[in-house]
């Protein structure tokens, strides 16, 4: 998934602010998540649970995350793939329920970790976890489907930043 990104953010980044800041939280939410869920290169953690403190800034992110895609980015893609190709409308209309798809899957999993305040709240966590992992994984996906579509340069309005 990391490395994901960084392959997203060496292709589309530096083209429009916020892309990068997009790009920016995606990749801090990729990192929390292996930290949460004890992957390399935070695989010491592996088998206990995170801090609740953790867990509450991941879900924090992970809201901000899907929040700046639904209302910053996918509408202007949405509008610019109207405005120039046929073709890339409806693979962004096809795309755009998907996504909103990982979009319940991380506000269901916020509602559920988000405000927790015991350990005890933490019943079923890895498994929530590993399922909060996979929409992401598709999330990331289907986002990658949506640039591809459009070169960031005839999508976006905004010229790069100097």
């Amino acid at each position: 998934m990391l490395s994901r990104n960084t392959a997203a953010k060496q292709r589309w980044g530096g083209q429009d602010t916020s892309l990068d800041r997009w790009l920016e939280e995606r990749q801090s939410i990729l990192v929390q998540y292996c930290s949460l869920a004890g992957l390399p290169p935070y695989s010491e953690n592996r088998g206990q649970l995170p801090s609740i403190e953790h867990i509450q800034h991941f879900c924090e992110t992970l809201v901000d995350y899907v929040s700046a895609g639904h209302f910053e980015l996918y509408d202007r893609i949405l509008s610019q793939a109207n405005e120039h190709d046929q073709h890339a409308k409806e693979v962004a209309e096809q795309v755009y329920p998907q996504i909103a798809e990982t979009t319940e899957a991380a506000l269901a999993f916020n509602d559920q970790f988000g405000e927790i305040d015991t350990d005890s709240s933490l019943t079923g966590f890895d498994r929530q976890l590993s399922i909060i992992g996979e929409a992401i994984e598709q999330r990331l996906e289907l986002e990658d489907k949506l640039l591809q579509l459009l070169s960031a340069r005839e999508l976006l309005d905004e010229k790069p930043v100097p």
